[in-house]
């Protein structure tokens, strides 16, 4: 009999790498293969956003977030060594690092170092809470340290994408690059994947508690609408892997340049954050939840950055859909790593909710 966490989870998720691979080569292939596919995809788009990619996003969402227990969430507003390490780990050590990162390994390829540097701004709001939720870390926590990493982004995003884009590498004297981008654009990608998942899972909650009580919502509902997470998730890396795949499967040299520092910067800020979680006395619960939100990405956010301001086709677009090229199977091997890093943890306490 197995033991552990691992041992106790479901098919569907004991098998994950499974899926996500087979969707993964799916998509590319799909892409590659399919006449106009491409092209019909990219074609059903409002303002900007991909509707396919957006409604797999929000059913992804939506089941984790209905999860949360919206009256615990003063627990985690109070919690500071939590949120500034978060802060400090998303806005100035992540940022800084992806920076470091691109000209170190990508000194003669200005267009794929851009396209990094981009990533590197846009912090995770959607994939985050289902990497968490898989890995068992506080949902809660995930809630508010996403909701706070939004603001952040609407606020700081084009103003570090100048910092790091014109006004470093100028007192450093390196290239400089520009980047077009508006707050309503920010904005838009926040309400989007962030507000709407979280507004119906906080009001599913409510709802469903008022009309059958805790008990029912948690033993009764939430099983129920569970696994529509990853059905989502495998949707929104089929169609995400789709649009891009004639491009990735047309360069392939170039997808293994831009995948080196990607793969080190991953690496780095989930063992880091994990690390320092660990040593200032958090639990396992809220470690986990502190790396899986330094170490993502908005993926959505930055190729859609990328490519209005150089164009779907430039090496900077390229870049930014390499991200969860690398990001989707690292973190998924990283929920894998955390699971088996829980017995280093003393439990926390059991909380007694009416």
């Amino acid at each position: 009999m197995r033991d552990g966490v691992v041992g106790r989870l479901s098919t569907l998720d004991r098998f994950l790498p499974v899926w996500i691979a087979a969707a993964m080569a799916g998509g590319l292939l799909a892409g590659r293969w399919v006449p106009g596919l491409n092209t019909a995809l990219s074609a059903v788009q409002v303002d900007g956003i991909s509707l396919p990619i957006a409604l797999g996003l929000l059913v992804m969402m939506y089941p984790v977030l209905a999860k949360v227990r919206y009256d615990r969430l003063g627990g985690v507003t109070r919690d500071r060594r939590l949120l500034w390490p978060s802060l400090v780990l998303n806005w100035l050590i992540g940022p800084a690092l992806m920076f470091a990162l691109a000209w170190l390994l990508l000194p003669d390829l200005p267009e794929y170092r851009t396209g990094l540097i981009i990533v590197g701004l846009a912090r995770c709001i959607a994939m985050v809470v289902i990497w968490n939720d898989l890995a068992c870390g506080d949902r809660e926590a995930a809630a508010v340290l996403v909701a706070l990493n939004s603001v952040f982004q609407v606020l700081a995003f084009g103003l570090l994408g100048w910092f790091y884009l014109s006004v470093l590498p100028g007192r450093l004297g390196l290239a400089q690059a520009g980047l077009a981008v508006s707050g309503w654009q920010i904005a838009k990608s926040v309400l989007t994947f962030l507000g709407i998942p979280l507004l119906a899972g906080y009001l599913t909650r409510r709802l469903g508690e008022r009309a059958k009580g805790r008990t029912w919502y948690e033993t009764r509902f939430l099983p129920k609408i569970g696994p529509a997470a990853l059905y989502g998730l495998l949707f929104t890396i089929v169609v995400l892997f789709a649009l891009q795949g004639d491009q990735i499967t047309a360069r392939p040299l170039d997808v293994v340049r831009i995948a080196v520092p990607l793969l080190v910067y991953f690496g780095l800020m989930w063992a880091g954050s994990y690390a320092f979680g660990k040593a200032v006395g958090l639990s396992y619960e809220r470690t986990t939840t502190l790396a899986f939100t330094a170490a993502g990405n908005n993926f959505e956010l930055a190729i859609a950055v990328a490519i209005a301001t150089f164009g779907a086709t430039s090496g900077q677009a390229l870049a930014g859909v390499v991200g969860p090229l690398i990001e989707v199977p690292v973190l998924v091997a990283l929920v894998y790593v955390s699971l088996a890093l829980r017995r280093r943890f003393t439990p926390a306490p059991v909380q007694v909710t009416p």
